[in-house]
C-alpha cells in the first residue's frame, strides 16, 4: 500500500493516477478527504495533525511526502511503527540557495529534509525547482487584458511540468534501482519570465505587456496574496537570479527514461487557463 500525502496537490494527482494506472494499491491523504475525487481510497491525513497519522499510515509500505515539517518527527514515528519501509519527500531546489536557513520558502522544505535525515526507513528526496505552473500567477491578467508586474522580468527560472514531477516519483516508489538519494529535477531550459510570457502569447494567442516595477511595488500589489516574509523570500531568490540561468539538470531522464517536457507543454496543456 503506497500513502500519497497532499492528495489535493497537482503532483499528486499526476502520481495517484500513475499508481492506480500501475496496478498499485493507493491510499490518498488530504486535510479534506470528502473533497478529492469519488472513487478513489481516501484518508483524513493532516501533516499538522499527528492524531491523524496512525488510521492513514495503516496498512502503508511506502509514503509519498510532502514537505510539512512542522509535525514531522511525530510523522516519522507514526511511519515506523507502521512498518513504512521507503519515503519520496517532494521538497524543493530551493534548499540549495545560499539563504535557505533564513528564508521561509526554502526554510520549510529544509526543515523537512533534515527531519527526515535520521529515519531508519529508506528517503528518497525529489528537488524540483520552480514549477511549470506558477506561470498561473499571471493568468487573471492576461485574461483581462492587464500588466503582468515584475520586479525582475530578467530573472531566469528552470520551470518543470508537474507530470514530470510525478513520474520522478512514481519510478521511486515502484522501482529500487534509484531509491535512497536526493535528486534536483529542472524543466529542460532555463527561461526568463520575459521569454515565458512571450511564449504564452504565442501557444495561447493571448499577449501581455510587462509592467517592469519595484520589488517594494510589487510587494504592495502582492500584499492580499502572499505574506510579507514569503514574499521577501520570493524577491530574494529573484534578485539573485536576474540575468543568471538556472543550471539545468538530467533528472528527469534518468529516473523516467524520457527529457523532461518543455515549459510548452505545459502551456498547450492548461492553455484554456489563460483563455478562458
Amino acid at each position: 500500500m503506497i500513502l500519497i500525502t497532499g492528495g489535493r496537490g497537482a503532483v499528486a494527482a499526476d502520481l495517484m493516477s500513475l499508481l492506480r494506472a500501475g496496478g498499485y494499491a493507493v491510499r490518498v491523504g488530504s486535510r479534506r478527504p470528502e473533497q478529492l475525487p469519488a472513487g478513489i481510497s481516501a484518508v483524513a491525513c493532516d501533516l499538522r495533525n499527528p492524531a491523524t497519522f496512525t488510521a492513514a499510515l495503516d496498512g502503508v509500505t511506502s509514503v509519498f511526502l510532502y514537505a510539512e515539517s512542522e509535525r514531522i518527527t511525530e510523522f516519522v514515528s507514526a511511519a515506523t511503527e507502521a512498518g513504512v519501509d521507503h519515503i519520496v519527500l517532494l521538497s524543493s531546489s530551493a534548499v540549495l540557495d545560499p539563504d535557505a536557513v533564513t528564508n521561509p520558502v526554502a526554510k520549510s522544505h529544509l526543515d523537512a529534509e533534515l527531519g527526515l535525515a535520521d529515519a531508519p526507513m529508506t528517503v528518497s528526496v525529489l528537488r524540483p525547482g520552480a514549477f511549470a505552473s506558477n506561470a498561473r500567477g499571471w493568468s487573471f491578467a492576461i485574461k483581462a487584458d492587464r500588466p503582468i508586474s515584475l520586479p525582475y522580468p530578467n530573472a531566469y527560472t528552470d520551470p518543470i511540468h508537474e507530470l514530470d514531477v510525478a513520474e520522478c516519483a512514481y519510478a521511486l516508489l515502484t522501482k529500487p534501482d534509484h531509491r535512497g538519494h536526493v535528486y534536483t529535477l529542472t524543466g529542460p531550459q532555463t527561461l526568463t519570465f520575459t521569454a515565458q510570457i512571450d511564449l504564452i502569447g504565442k501557444i495561447t494567442g493571448r499577449t501581455a505587456v510587462i509592467a517592469h516595477v519595484t520589488p517594494d511595488a510589487w510587494k504592495r500589489e502582492m500584499a492580499e496574496f502572499i505574506p510579507a516574509h514569503y514574499a521577501d523570500g520570493l524577491l530574494d531568490y529573484w534578485r539573485r537570479c536576474d540575468g543568471v540561468p538556472t543550471p539545468i539538470t538530467d533528472t528527469v531522464s534518468t529516473l523516467t527514461t524520457h527529457p523532461a517536457r518543455p515549459f510548452t507543454t505545459w502551456l498547450e496543456d492548461h492553455a484554456f487557463e489563460f483563455t478562458g
